[in-house]
């Protein structure tokens, strides 16, 4: 249930029964694609609940044109966008196998709002945003949340606002690591674009994010 009605979601659980931690997964700008259903199905195999939430749910759910799904992630709603977030983030505390312990990856468009739902839901265990925009610094000190940060060393739009954001981390004493891959380009991660995609970073990038996930979440 989201801020306007249903919101689509894959849900992907481990095959082993007990109780785990549990991780929402949040898109790029394109919306709920192959790549990011893949990454939901990753954590799964390593173990935890994984909900890879549609934010176009309102739409329809995530076309398969790409350029359309860009179009249509700015026409949402900021504050419902959100609210759907924190409703999956409740939904996975709950759900049946969920150990109660929540965390959430995002990616790109998707990385600003994994350091936005650490702003908004205090009860976040942990956070871990590839190439997202920061909060607003004066917004930092509401994070209870541990912070992973991934970011590319080329990627100077994004990483412009790095500086505040760490400065005002370490000032409210927030438990946080910051990675920057040096030569690479904003959106490393995603194998689907061979003009982006960079191995080497991926691969250490997403070793790190499943290490800190074990350890907050267990």
């Amino acid at each position: 249930p989201g801020a306007d009605g249903a919101v689509k979601a894959l849900l992907a659980k481990p095959k082993h029964s007990g109780k785990v931690g549990a991780v929402l997964v949040i898109h790029e700008n394109r919306g709920l694609n192959p790549h990011i259903m893949d990454v939901t199905k990753r954590l799964a195999a390593e173990g935890f609940i994984a909900l890879g939430v549609d934010a176009l749910s309102l739409f329809g759910g995530t076309p398969a044109d790409e350029d359309k799904g860009r179009e249509l992630i700015g026409k949402l709603d900021p504050q419902k966008n959100l609210q759907n977030y924190l409703a999956g983030l409740a939904y996975l505390r709950s759900a049946d196998g969920s150990n109660g312990k929540v965390g959430c990856v995002g990616f790109c468009w998707g990385g600003r709002m994994a350091n936005m739902l650490a702003v908004h839901d205090p009860a976040l265990q942990a956070a871990v945003a590839y190439y997202g925009g920061q909060p607003p610094a004066e917004d930092v000190a509401k994070i209870r949340a541990s912070i992973m940060l991934h970011y590319a060393g080329l990627d100077e739009r994004i990483n412009a606002g790095i500086p505040a954001y760490q400065q005002a981390l370490e000032k409210n004493n927030i438990d946080y690591e910051l990675f920057v891959y040096e030569g690479v380009n904003h959106a490393f991660n995603n194998d689907t674009s061979p003009t982006r995609y960079d191995r080497t970073a991926a691969t250490l990038a997403w070793q790190r994010t499943i290490d800190f996930f074990k350890e907050k979440l267990a």
